[in-house]
């Protein structure tokens, strides 16, 4: 295995973790480019007992906000209610180099606060962009799915305090 190189670490204390491997940071705009194309994230928080606590979620990004549904109860739901510091890391362009004993990849890690949303049009819009970003062949039936659904869905957004982004790509 070669040895990673780049090992400065940043000491600029208005950023949260320094990122070890310079060489592969890349821009906030990058970021938001993954979690708009990635095919899902994972979504942590912590439980009641300070324990790690991830889930797989379908992001949408909109309005430089990050949405993603529920279902209204559940484990999901009580722990972001009752911890609202949230991570999502998002991961897409994934090629294996077993030569390399490497990975290619693209990935977006988020800090944020996670917020149910109340307001009926902004529920509506965040799902919307959910329906076309995973079911864009299928929008036909979205208002027939939101009717029947929206009573009983649940609409959550992120919004960002800290956004990295980092990738190998075609080395």
């Amino acid at each position: 295995m070669r040895a990673a190189s780049a090992d400065e670490e940043s000491t600029d204390p208005t950023k949260g973790a320094s990122m070890r491997r310079k060489d592969r940071e890349q821009s906030e705009e990058f970021g938001w480019n993954v979690l708009e194309t990635c095919p899902y994230a994972v979504l942590s928080t912590t439980d009641d007992e300070r324990l790690p606590y991830g889930i797989p979620v379908s992001p949408a990004v909109l309005d430089g906000v990050i949405y993603f549904h529920s279902a209204k109860h559940g484990t999901k739901s009580k722990l972001l209610r009752k911890h609202p510091d949230v991570c999502l890391v998002g991961v897409r362009d994934v090629v294996p180099l077993p030569e390399a004993y490497s990975t290619e990849y693209a990935s977006a890690v988020v800090h944020g606060t996670v917020a149910e949303v109340t307001d009926d049009a902004e529920r509506i819009a965040a799902l919307r962009a959910i329906a076309e970003r995973y079911a864009a062949e299928n929008l036909g039936h979205f208002e027939a799915a939101l009717a029947e659904e929206l009573s009983r869905t649940l609409v959550w957004k992120i919004t960002p305090t800290e956004i990295t982004a980092k990738a190998r790509l075609h080395e």
